[in-house]
């Protein structure tokens, strides 16, 4: 939820805070729908209502002071006791009632306690704050869904981007006629070509700039391939077919593997 939003019972407007995951709803607003005279102060130096939030606190609050608690409780009720929102919260370490400044400042409360308080404007009033609360958080919480659908959208669309993005880059590309009528000069370049799509002393014209080989930056994918084709090439060998069916059939091979090890999540856990 935002910081603040409004909410309209019986024409008035209500401010309802949001901090740290916790909404608090303004009792100075609500006054606005009370006839007369009344002040916070009164409602909280009735008895019952200290005992209400006595227990509200003993329930949700874990440093609750429960013996600065009963010297309020002791003195809740009598003629000449007068307590403030801002006494109640240092005496007590109370989390359910907050005093704040600026621009939204007044007295807030949480709403099991805001709805308590809307009891002593009317029964009426309460009822009608239940009902615009509930419909804020369930406007709120439709939002959050919508958000959370959004952003699941999304999470699978970058998903596809970047598994597309890694099947375009490490699938190897069929040979060129020219490249099977190549002869190597030796059985590794035959496999970089069919893997890579070329040679060692092509890759490092190309990169110039970097250390080591062509098979230093191999993918963990790439080098599982690798390994495999190593094998499949000496029994081709055996069977005296030509480099050129060779690197065919090698290349086929590293298609065929190399899609399925993109998109298996076995490898992916090895890395």
């Amino acid at each position: 939820m935002a910081k603040n939003k409004k909410i309209e019972v019986q024409g008035k407007i209500i401010t309802v805070l949001f901090d740290k995951e916790q909404e608090y709803i303004s009792l100075t607003d609500m006054l606005k729908a009370k006839d007369g005279d009344f002040f916070i102060s009164d409602w909280l130096r009735n008895r019952n209502t200290v005992e209400y939030l006595g227990i509200w606190e003993s329930v949700y609050n874990p440093n609750f002071n429960y013996g600065g608690f009963a010297i309020i409780k002791s003195q809740a009720g009598l003629n000449n006791y007068k307590l403030s929102v801002k006494e109640w919260v240092e005496k007590t370490n109370a989390i359910g009632l907050k005093a704040t400044a600026g621009k939204y400042g007044g007295t807030y409360a949480h709403p099991d306690i805001a709805f308590e308080f809307g009891m002593w404007i009317s029964p009426q009033f309460k009822i009608y704050l239940i009902k615009e609360f509930q419909r804020l958080k369930e406007d709120e919480n439709n939002r959050l869904q919508l958000e959370w659908n959004l952003q699941r959208t999304l999470a699978k669309v970058n998903y596809h981007i970047h598994t597309d993005a890694i099947k375009e880059n490490l699938i190897p590309k069929e040979i060129t006629k020219q490249q099977a009528a190549f002869v190597y000069a030796n059985e590794a370049d035959l496999l970089n070509v069919a893997l890579f799509g070329l040679t060692a002393k092509e890759w490092r014209d190309k990169n110039s700039h970097k250390s080591g080989n062509i098979r230093d930056y191999a993918t963990l994918e790439q080098l599982v391939v690798l390994s495999n084709m190593e094998s499949i090439n000496a029994l081709l060998i055996q069977q005296n077919l030509s480099q050129s069916e060779r690197l065919i059939q090698l290349n086929k091979v590293a298609i065929t593997q190399m899609k399925s090890l993109v998109e298996n999540n076995t490898i992916k856990k090895l890395k």
